[in-house]
C-alpha cells in the first residue's frame, strides 16, 4: 500500500511546476496566423474571430498536466524533454478543442473562471475554433523537423489513436444524457471514462512521449498500463470533488454534475445500490437539473446513502496503487527510469489527493 499522505504527490507538483515554462513557451510559439502573407489577407478580422480566440483560450490552460507527461515518458525511457515537446503542445491543443466542443455540448456556462468560448464569441465561432486546434494537432507534430520522418508518423497515428478513444467516450457521455439512460452500468461508466479521460490525459501522453524519444514501443507500451488506472483515478477524484469537494474553489461549478444530470460512478453505483423510493428520489432530482442548495446538497446525501461516495474513493485509491505498482515493475525491468518511476508513483498520489 502507498502512501495517503496529502504531500505524497509534492514530487510530481515540483516537476510540473518545473517543465511548465518549456511547455508555455512552446505553446505561445506555434499560435497560428494567416496563411496567406502580407496585404492579400484580412490579418486582424482572421486574429479576432479564429486565431486570437483559441490562443486565448489555451493560454488559460492549467497545470498542463497532459503536456508535461509527453515530456516525463521521454525522459523515463532515457531521452530529452525536447524530443516530446511537439507532441506535448499537440495533446494540449486536442485538450484545446474538446474542452471548447464539450462546453458547447454540455451549455456550460465557465470555463477556467471565465464565460466559455462559445458564450463570448457565438457557437459557430467556438465550433470553428476548436476544428483548427483539432487541425493544429497534426500540423504541430508534421512541422517538429527534429523528428525524422517514421517516428512523425507513428506520434500521428498514435494521436489518432487517443482522440479516437476519446470521441467514444464523448459519444457515450452525451448519448446516456440525450436518451435520459438510467441503466447505465458501473462497468459502463469506467469503459466511459478510460476513453474519454484516461487515454488523453495520462496513458497517450505517456507513451506518445516515450516512442517520440525513440523508445522501444513494445516495452514503452506498459506506460499505457499504468496511464489506464491513472487516468481512471484522475476523473474519479474529479468526481468526487465536483460533490464533496471544496465549494468555495470550484465556484460556480461546484455540484454542477448534478446540475446537468451526469451519470457520474458515484450516482451509477448508487443507483445500482438504493432501494426503489430513494432511487425514484434521486433519479427525479437528476432528471430535475436541479440548482437549489438544498436539492443539491439532497442529491450527495442520496448518492452517499446509496454508498457511491464511498465506493469512489475506494476505487480511486486501488487504481491509484494499481498505476503504482506498474511503476515499480517498469523501473524494476528496466523500461523506464527509477527516476521517472518515482514520478509516477507521486503523480498517482498526486491525483487522488488534490483538493480541486
Amino acid at each position: 500500500m502507498s502512501n495517503t499522505n496529502e504531500h505524497a504527490g509534492d514530487l510530481f507538483l515540483a516537476y510540473l511546476r518545473d517543465k511548465l515554462p518549456l511547455v508555455e513557451r512552446a505553446l505561445r510559439d506555434v499560435d497560428a496566423t494567416a496563411m496567406a502573407a502580407g496585404d492579400v489577407a484580412p490579418a486582424a478580422d482572421l486574429d479576432r474571430y479564429l486565431y486570437g480566440p483559441l490562443a486565448h483560450f489555451t493560454a488559460g490552460g492549467g497545470k498542463r498536466v497532459r503536456p508535461v507527461l509527453a515530456l516525463l515518458g521521454a525522459e523515463a525511457v532515457g531521452g530529452r524533454a525536447e524530443q516530446a515537446l511537439s507532441s506535448g503542445v499537440a495533446i494540449e491543443l486536442f485538450q484545446s478543442a474538446a474542452l471548447i466542443h464539450d462546453d458547447i455540448a454540455d451549455a456550460s456556462e465557465l470555463r477556467r473562471g471565465e464565460p466559455c468560448l462559445y458564450r463570448t464569441e457565438g457557437e459557430g465561432l467556438a465550433i470553428n475554433a476548436g476544428d483548427l486546434a483539432l487541425t493544429r494537432v497534426f500540423e504541430v507534430v508534421l512541422g517538429d523537423t527534429s523528428l525524422e520522418p517514421e517516428r512523425r508518423v507513428r506520434v500521428l497515428e498514435e494521436l489518432v489513436r487517443m482522440e479516437r478513444h476519446t470521441l467514444e467516450g464523448q459519444a457515450l457521455d452525451l448519448g446516456w444524457a440525450r436518451d435520459g439512460r438510467w441503466d447505465v452500468t458501473s462497468s459502463d461508466y469506467l469503459y466511459m471514462i478510460e476513453g474519454k479521460t484516461a487515454w488523453y490525459t495520462v496513458a497517450s501522453p505517456l507513451f506518445i512521449g516515450a516512442i517520440s524519444a525513440g523508445a522501444d514501443e513494445e516495452a514503452a507500451s506498459g506506460l499505457i498500463e499504468l496511464g489506464r488506472p491513472a487516468g481512471l483515478a484522475f476523473q474519479l477524484q474529479d468526481d468526487l470533488l465536483n460533490l464533496v469537494g471544496d465549494a468555495d474553489a470550484q465556484g460556480k461549478d461546484f455540484r454542477s454534475d448534478i446540475t446537468e444530470g451526469k451519470r457520474t460512478l458515484a450516482v451509477v453505483w448508487a443507483l445500482e445500490h438504493l432501494a426503489p423510493e430513494p432511487r425514484a428520489e434521486l433519479v427525479s432530482l437528476l432528471e430535475a437539473k436541479a440548482t437549489d442548495a438544498a436539492d443539491l446538497a439532497r442529491t450527495v446525501e442520496l448518492i452517499d446513502l446509496g454508498g457511491g461516495i464511498e465506493m469512489c474513493r475506494d476505487l480511486a485509491r486501488k487504481l491509484a496503487d494499481e498505476a503504482q505498482e506498474r511503476a515499480r515493475q517498469l523501473a524494476g525491468c528496466g523500461t523506464i527510469t527509477t527516476e521517472a518511476a518515482d514520478l509516477l508513483i507521486s503523480m498517482a498520489d498526486f491525483f487522488i489527493n488534490r483538493r480541486a
